[in-house]
C-alpha cells in the first residue's frame, strides 16, 4: 500500500514537471545536507529526519542531516547562510530559529536573507507543564501565587524565553525566568524540582504526565489538538496565549528558484502520504500541515510583526 501510494504521487508530479519550467532543472543529482540548529532526539530533529526518509523514497535521492545546535541556532542558520547557493544545502528549522534569534538580537538577519521554501509543519505539539513538586495544577494556582515565585526554565532568548514573556503578558502573573537550556535540560529541571513551570513538546514530556511527575497546565492552541487528549487550551481558561511554531525549510540566499520550487512540490507530496501523518503523530502527537511559499511567507511575516513588540525584554535577558 505504502509504495503504490508514493508512486502514484510520485507518478502525478513528474507529469505536472514535465509540462512546466521545473522540468529544465536536475535536482536532486547528488545528497543533500540538511543542517539543523537542535541536538538529536527532539522535535526538530525528528521532523527533519522523518521528512528526509520520506523524501528519499519519493526522488531516491539521500539527505544527511548535520545536528549543530548552540547559539540559540545560529551556528546551524549561519552555516547555511554562507553555504554555496548550489541546492544542496539546507536548513530545516522553525521560528526560533529564524525568527525569534533575529527579534532578540541573537543574530543580525532573518528570514528575509534566506529563500525560504515552505512550511513543512507546524508544531501543535507544545503543551505548559509544571513539576510535581510544584504543587501547580492550573493556571489559576501560577496567577495566585506571589510574585517571582514560580520559576520558568527556558532558554535566554530563544522561542520558549519569548514563550514565558507572552504568557506572563497573557495570565499577569510574574514568574522568575531562568535560563535552563535545551529541552532535555528542562526535563531534568522539573524532575529534579529545580524550575517550576516549563513550555516543551508534549511527546517528549508524555510518560512523566501518565507517572504523575508533571502536570499539564494547557496547550498554547487556537483550537485543541486532538492528539494531545484532553488537553484544553489556554484560551479555554480565558487566556490570551495563541502561539504555535512553524518549522522552515530554507536554502541560502541565491539558490535557483526552479530548485526551491521542486523542494516545496515533493515536500506537498510528502505530507500526502498516511505514512507520514502516522509517524508525526506517534512521534510528537503532531498534526499533518504544509504551506506553499507564498503563503509561508505570509505566515512567516505575520508572526515577526506579532514578535517585534518583545524585543527590548528579550534583548535585555541576554
Amino acid at each position: 500500500m505504502k509504495s503504490t501510494v508514493l508512486l502514484a504521487l510520485t507518478t502525478a508530479a513528474a507529469g505536472v514537471m514535465a509540462t512546466g519550467a521545473l522540468a529544465q532543472t536536475a535536482w536532486p543529482e547528488r545528497t543533500i545536507n540538511v543542517i539543523i540548529g537542535a541536538s538529536p532526539g527532539g522535535d526538530t530533529d525528528f521532523n527533519a529526519r522523518t521528512m528526509a526518509r520520506y523524501f528519499e523514497e519519493i526522488t531516491g535521492t539521500g539527505m544527511v542531516i548535520t545536528n549543530m545546535p548552540g547559539g540559540g541556532a545560529t551556528i546551524a542558520t549561519s552555516a547555511v547562510r554562507e553555504a554555496d547557493p548550489d541546492g544542496y544545502t539546507m536548513l530545516f528549522g522553525h521560528t526560533g530559529h529564524l525568527i525569534v534569534t533575529e527579534v532578540s538580537g541573537l543574530a543580525d538577519y532573518g528570514i528575509d536573507e534566506f529563500e525560504i521554501c515552505c512550511i513543512p509543519a507546524i508544531d501543535q505539539g507544545a503543551v505548559f507543564v509544571a513539576s510535581a513538586a510544584s504543587e501547580l495544577t492550573s493556571v489559576a494556582d501560577v496567577t495566585a501565587r506571589e510574585p517571582g515565585s514560580v520559576t520558568f526554565g527556558t532558554e535566554f532568548g530563544g522561542y520558549s524565553h519569548l514563550q514565558g514573556l507572552i504568557f506572563q503578558e497573557g495570565t499577569g502573573a510574574e514568574m522568575t525566568i531562568v535560563d535552563t537550556g535545551s529541552a532535555s535540560e528542562k526535563i531534568a529541571s522539573l524532575l529534579g524540582g529545580r524550575i517550576d513551570v516549563a513550555g516543551i513538546a508534549y511527546g517528549a514530556v508524555q510518560d512523566y504526565v501518565e507517572a504523575g511527575q508533571m502536570v499539564v497546565l494547557g496547550q498554547p492552541n487556537e483550537e485543541r489538538n486532538p492528539l494531545l487528549g484532553d488537553v484544553p487550551t489556554f484560551a479555554e481558561q480565558d487566556v490570551d496565549f495563541v502561539m504555535n511554531n512553524p518549522y522552515i525549510i530554507a536554502f541560502p540566499d541565491g539558490t535557483d528558484p526552479e530548485i526551491v520550487a521542486k523542494m516545496g512540490e515533493v515536500m506537498a507530496q510528502i505530507a500526502e502520504v498516511p505514512e507520514y501523518a502516522e509517524d508525526l503523530e506517534q512521534g510528537f502527537k503532531q498534526p499533518v500541515a504544509f504551506l506553499p511559499q507564498d503563503e509561508a511567507m505570509t505566515r512567516l511575516n505575520e508572526i515577526r510583526d506579532a514578535y517585534m513588540p518583545y524585543r527590548e525584554a528579550l534583548q535585555a535577558a541576554r
